[in-house]
């Protein structure tokens, strides 16, 4: 008996140290995002350590990854994680827990950026974008957005509650600094419902990341709500000139999560400390314009932003304009998507909202 315990131990063994020699896999949302963190994290990161690794898309659906952890059959290694899933990703046992000492960069990265379970990646943005040809003036806020008057044109809107509700109370005259205290009453939630139903007969809805732009430039829609990368990536592609306002944005971060089980954890905590580093940040913010959670790369994205020489006048950054939504002139404007308000109300709202809006 003892004998047949060494051989099942080392053979555990062999198959733990055989896997960790295979490629470290990072599961992304793919499209533009999954093209620059090849570019900017996967690539140089090989080149930098040796250690071979690879992106593959997922959708951001938790299911698949349950089942690799339920089953001890892991597949991905790293994967990018919303905000809103990182906590009950993190309780249900699905994420490794981060040790913050193991964190080279932990000192310079933006407050929030450090979790109990993941590390962020990237700061985004929920914004109104629009075609720039088919208005003499640009709509500026979320007001705007419900005004097909003087704005005429269908609305493109993310399908579900998450992002809507907070976005039509703005629209209807609530502060951001006041929204998720709106929100956690009952008549917050009916003026929101109400504010969406206003705008029903217009409404667009997308669910891929890909379809606000494509739509906005194929005329189906005047305005839209986008991630602000895909708008970015766009106009890069110079089809229809596809403006932004970042009045009122909702930014949030994406976070690094080890997954559960990893026999490539060490890996896996190297990537993330390379792929959080200052460099690293920079060359994925210059791909798109996702904003760094590195302080430093903030400060040198944009031009004449590097840090300045002793004695030489600093300027405030906080009314300089962006394509960033971790710059401090967007930062400063926008509202701060709150996850742990969702994780707790989410279920309900969602509910709510597929009631009034279907």
């Amino acid at each position: 008996m003892k004998l047949n315990h060494v051989f099942v131990v080392a053979a555990a063994a062999a198959a733990l140290s055989a896997a960790a020699q295979q490629p470290l896999t990072v599961a992304n949302f793919g499209g533009a995002n999954g093209k620059a963190q090849e570019v900017a994290f996967l690539a140089p990161f090989t080149r930098s350590t040796g250690i071979p690794a690879r992106g593959v898309e997922y959708t951001g659906d938790m299911a698949a990854l349950r089942a690799m952890v339920k089953e001890r059959k892991i597949e991905w290694d790293v994967v990018e994680v919303e905000s809103a899933d990182l906590k009950p990703g993190c309780d249900a046992g699905l994420f490794e827990r981060v040790e913050r000492s193991s964190l080279s960069q932990a000192g310079m990265l933006l407050p929030g950026t450090v979790q109990e379970c993941g590390v962020g990646a990237f700061v985004w943005s929920t914004v109104m974008a629009y075609d720039t040809t088919r208005f003499k003036e640009p709509p500026r806020n979320w007001k705007d957005f419900w005004d097909v008057q003087r704005f005429p044109g269908k609305r493109g809107l993310r399908k579900g509650a998450r992002y809507n509700l907070e976005i039509a109370l703005m629209a209807d005259g609530v502060p951001r600094y006041e929204v998720y205290a709106a929100l956690a009453t009952e008549a917050g939630i009916k003026r929101a419902l109400t504010k969406l139903e206003a705008l029903k007969p217009h409404i667009v809805w997308w669910e891929s990341g890909s379809q606000p732009p494509k739509r906005l430039a194929a005329g189906e829609t005047s305005m839209s709500t986008a991630f602000n990368g895909r708008i970015a990536a766009a106009n890069r592609d110079g089809v229809v000139p596809l403006g932004i306002a970042w009045s009122d944005a909702i930014y949030e971060l994406d976070y690094w999560a080890i997954v559960k089980g990893s026999p490539r954890r060490e890996q896996a905590r190297a990537f993330i400390n390379f792929a959080t580093s200052e460099e690293a940040q920079l060359a994925f913010s210059r791909e798109i314009p996702y904003g760094p959670t590195h302080m430093n790369a903030i400060m040198r994205y944009d031009t004449g932003r590097a840090r300045p020489a002793v004695g030489a006048h600093v300027a405030d950054l906080s009314m300089a304009s962006s394509d960033l939504p971790s710059a401090p002139g967007n930062m400063r404007r926008a509202l701060a998507f709150n996850a742990g308000f969702w994780t707790t109300h989410g279920t309900a709202l969602e509910s709510r909202f597929a009631q009034r809006m279907n």
